[in-house]
């Protein structure tokens, strides 16, 4: 089996690395990676990178993160997460080949307090949700056989992150504010890539897999629910904060101005996922846990 790889140096492109490796022959590029097109606002080039390649699975990683900043270029975004996701899966459908994208919660409104389900109707309140869910509708539509994994707040040891922010600002301050009404899961990137892989040799391996899948881990909790849990940790871990327990406030979204609206409820239901691939996924906190341990472990 021949992977090609898009976005391999971003956070879940770098776990994807890893998890792919054993699959087969891994082709993995990010947007200057010389000799390969892997520069997603050139649709062009991508599609003659996967020409060339003639994989068997297209993965891709690459994609506008910057949920702010998206608010002031909305037409370079699309391009990055709409028409060249669009343009993939093309170039998969003549080819045969399997393409591996990701989504986001932010398609949905943020509306009500239940789990969302992958037939609910979208609604994104933002730019980058906007486009998110145009690559979704290309990619189903154009009927290659694909694998769509939403995911929400996604986290890694590489790379920034809003528990490494947390982390920072333990030590320089004496209070926090943190945001106590937006609700979902924060997700380990590698989590995404060791089930990404399991998926992808299950689809090989049987038909009626091809679809939009929920992927985030079990549980649910607030930005301000995070922010407890990586400073009690860090505290436990034997970490000097400034911060006192009882001086980390929660506030709400309207509380705290930013470009972009964010979804309240970014609940993720992942029973999909789970019967399909016969899967049991780890709590949030496993997760969050693993990636501070490796995160302190490095600490001087």
């Amino acid at each position: 089996m021949k992977i090609l790889l898009f976005g391999k140096d971003g956070q879940v492109g770098w776990e994807l690395q890893r998890s792919l490796a054993p699959l087969g022959e891994l082709v993995a590029l990010d947007f200057d990676s010389g000799e390969f097109c892997g520069d997603f606002t050139r649709p062009d080039g991508i599609a003659e990178t996967v020409r060339i390649i003639a994989p068997d699975v297209i993965v891709n990683a690459a994609a506008h993160t910057a949920v702010d900043q998206a608010e002031s270029e909305p037409e370079r975004v699309r391009v990055i997460n709409a028409m060249t996701p669009a343009v993939l899966a093309h170039e998969a459908g003549k080819l045969g080949a399997w393409l591996v994208h990701y989504s986001t919660d932010y398609v949905f409104d943020g509306s009500g307090s239940t789990p969302w389900v992958e037939t609910d109707s979208a609604g994104p309140l933002n730019v980058y949700g906007v486009t998110k869910l145009e690559s979704e509708e290309a990619i189903i539509g154009s009927g290659c056989r694909h694998l769509i994994f939403r995911t929400s707040w996604v986290f890694a040891a590489r790379g920034g992150n809003f528990a490494k922010t947390m982390l920072r600002l333990g030590q320089e301050r004496d209070s926090l504010t943190v945001i106590d009404d937006q609700i979902g899961a924060p997700t380990g990137a590698d989590l995404l890539a060791d089930v990404t892989a399991h998926a992808i040799r299950a689809a090989m391996q049987r038909t009626g897999t091809s679809g939009l899948y929920h992927l985030v881990p079990a549980g649910e909790t607030s930005w301000y629910g995070y922010a407890q849990f990586v400073l009690n940790f860090a505290r436990q871990a034997g970490v000097r904060l400034t911060v006192e327990p009882e001086s980390i406030l929660p506030i709400t979204s309207s509380a705290f101005s930013c470009p972009a609206r964010r979804p309240k409820n970014s609940r993720l239901d992942t029973r999909k996922l789970q019967s399909t691939f016969d899967l049991t996924l780890p709590s949030w906190q496993t997760g969050v846990a693993r990636m501070l341990t490796e995160i302190l472990g490095k600490a001087p």
